[in-house]
């Protein structure tokens, strides 16, 4: 037998797995967390008889937080069972498998032998890959629209807001569309995707939500308006598509904007080259450290002070040093208490988290705060609370689920705004996080500036005559055997193509030397270092050497400034150590 349990599981449908344990359950590492923390199950009980663990996709979870956080509640399940768990790891999109394998083995690694099975890919053929330059969003609807007409097609697209364009102006040009990403409902979603899977002539417009193998049915075409930042992403789109036999893999990307067309660019340059992203473990994870603390005082109800770490069986989230820091800062903000050496929940604990059964406390990633959409008693979905207070001539509109709405209420106090449909264009708007792109990407964007460009790709006359102009606009700042330095508009851009990462620490050590170097009001970007007004390529070069000297060869002692916002960003940093948060930050901001 089989179920399934997440956050939007029905009450009655837990109460009778409990009654009758399903042989696999399907879950998530947060409603695992949740039933290890129940105060109204026995997860004893419950899942005493696991034997295994197969982690789907297991390359989304090992690059953020909700890897570490999957292997700290895989060593509290395997204690709690009292037996070693098989781990199984599924990924068709990962560059470094053997290192993949050693992290996901947790406490096994070196008493359990592991391996990595890659059977040869099969068949497929030469998969169809064209990259077209449209100009804008409702340019790029417009080709989807006259595109491949009555087959199913999957439009991927980069962030919530130019889904929701796309979604509106495909459907104003006739075509059957549907929509799908995390603000909507769970069940406006379901609805898409089930309406989509039985449809034929038809398009799903959808973020990174359907990257994941969410079954669609059979598709025919996937196009990309935008660009994605990996190569792994890329992969995962294009193997939506070559499924059924006598069909061949394909993929259509769409630039609206010359960055995505230089990104994409980039990123087909890579994959004709076989190259895939390395995954990365973000290291120093001591929020997660403070977050499984408050977990094992959930769960056990008290928590030896000098024993919680057993539970997580060897896995170190923090050097052993700071685990006593990380403790002592929970008790010192209240969200601990302790007793003769044992720890439990401390009352700031109940009112941060208490609400809802601490299940603020189930997730380590950050949501920002969204007013749900209704039409009548129908949850549509939720958005920014900007979108609702944005100075508007006539009546408020709001794009979302594909289609447009009127605003007729918002009751601020319960954060729900009520609509009606409506015709026209609405606006659609969310919070987003810049994500620096790696070091590969933007030295291969670098190279298409130089010329080079991706075998087995077919290029748009379009795309070829933009990446023309791009070229010429942009000869100054790429050299084919160093890197260059130029004075324009009141600084003095030092462009390295080395990725976000790497220009940050950069910028840290060079500044960190020479503080005159630094500029009064930018730092740095993917493709550059941004210094003070006239500095010139012997100053840079001098500051380097002595960076060198004091951080190491590597720089690996220099520190990235970190944003207020980015600690804020970082759930449960503000239960750290003062310092601590930011040490983390900065840790990760300098792995290039």
């Amino acid at each position: 037998s089989a179920a399934v349990r997440h956050g939007d599981t029905a009450q009655g449908v837990r109460r009778r797995m409990i009654l009758d344990r399903p042989d696999v359950l399907l879950t998530t590492p947060e409603s695992l967390e949740s039933m290890l923390v129940s105060a109204t199950i026995d997860p004893r009980a419950l899942l005493c008889d696991v034997r295994a663990v197969v982690v789907d996709e297991v390359h989304a979870f090992a690059g953020d937080d909700r890897g570490w956080h999957l292997l700290a509640v895989l060593e509290r399940l395997t204690r709690l069972t009292g037996r070693p768990l098989q781990r199984v790891g599924l990924s068709a999109t990962v560059g470094n498998a053997d290192e993949l394998l050693g992290w996901l083995q947790g406490s096994n690694r070196g008493r359990r032998p592991g391996r990595v099975l890659a059977p040869a890919a099969s068949g497929g053929g030469v998969p169809e890959i064209a990259l077209d330059y449209v100009g804008s969003v409702p340019n790029a609807a417009t080709v989807i629209a006259r595109l491949h007409p009555g087959e199913k097609r999957l439009v991927f697209a980069d962030s919530r807001r130019t889904v929701e364009q796309l979604g509106v102006r495909l459907g104003e040009l006739g075509v059957e569309t549907y929509v799908s990403h995390s603000s909507l409902s769970v069940a406006e979603r379901r609805r898409s995707e089930a309406a989509f899977a039985q449809g034929r002539d038809c398009v799903i417009v959808a973020t990174s939500t359907l990257e994941l193998g969410i079954d669609v049915g059979d598709l025919d075409r996937v196009l990309q308006v935008g660009a994605p930042t990996t190569v792994a992403s890329l992969l995962q789109r294009l193997g939506r598509t070559g499924r059924r036999p006598g069909t061949s893999r394909n993929l259509t990307v769409l630039a609206a904007e010359d960055d995505a067309l230089l990104r994409a660019a980039g990123l087909l340059l890579l994959w004709s080259e076989g190259y895939v992203e390395p995954i990365s473990p973000p290291p120093h994870p001591a929020h997660i450290a403070a977050q499984q603390v408050l977990a094992l005082a959930l769960q056990e109800h008290q928590i030896g002070r000098a024993t919680w770490t057993d539970w997580l069986g060897g896995l170190a989230l923090v050097p052993p040093a700071e685990a006593d820091a990380v403790v002592d800062g929970l008790l010192g903000k209240g969200v601990l208490d302790q007793d003769s050496g044992l720890l439990f929940i401390g009352p700031e604990a109940e009112r941060r988290y208490g609400r809802r059964h601490f299940m603020e406390l189930m997730s380590v990633f950050t949501s920002d705060p969204q007013v749900t959409v209704l039409h009548g008693r129908t949850e549509v979905g939720t958005v920014d609370p900007m979108v609702l207070v944005a100075k508007v001539t006539g009546p408020r509109r709001l794009a979302l689920a594909g289609r447009t709405w009127t605003v007729t209420h918002i009751d601020w106090t319960r954060r729900r705004a009520y609509v009606e449909p409506a015709e026209g264009t609405g606006m659609a708007r969310w919070v987003g996080t810049a994500v620096p792109l790696g070091g590969r990407l933007v030295d291969a964007i670098r190279r298409v500036l130089l010329g080079e460009l991706p075998a087995g790709v077919i290029l748009s006359g379009r795309a070829s005559e933009r990446l023309d102009v791009l070229r010429a606009e942009r000869a100054d700042q790429v050299d084919a055997d160093r890197t260059v330095v130029l004075h324009a508009d009141g600084e003095t851009c030092w462009w390295t193509w080395a990725g976000g990462r790497a220009n940050a620490v950069l910028h840290a050590a060079l500044t960190g030397v020479d503080p005159q170097l630094d500029h009064p009001s930018r730092t740095y970007t993917n493709e550059h270092v941004a210094l003070r007004a006239g500095a010139t390529a012997s100053e840079v070069g001098a500051a380097l050497t002595k960076a060198m000297a004091r951080y190491g060869e590597d720089l690996a002692g220099a520190e990235p400034e970190i944003t207020r916002r980015a600690v804020q960003d970082l759930k449960f940093g503000d239960l750290l150590p003062d310092g601590l948060a930011e040490r983390t930050l900065a840790e990760r901001l300098g792995g290039c």
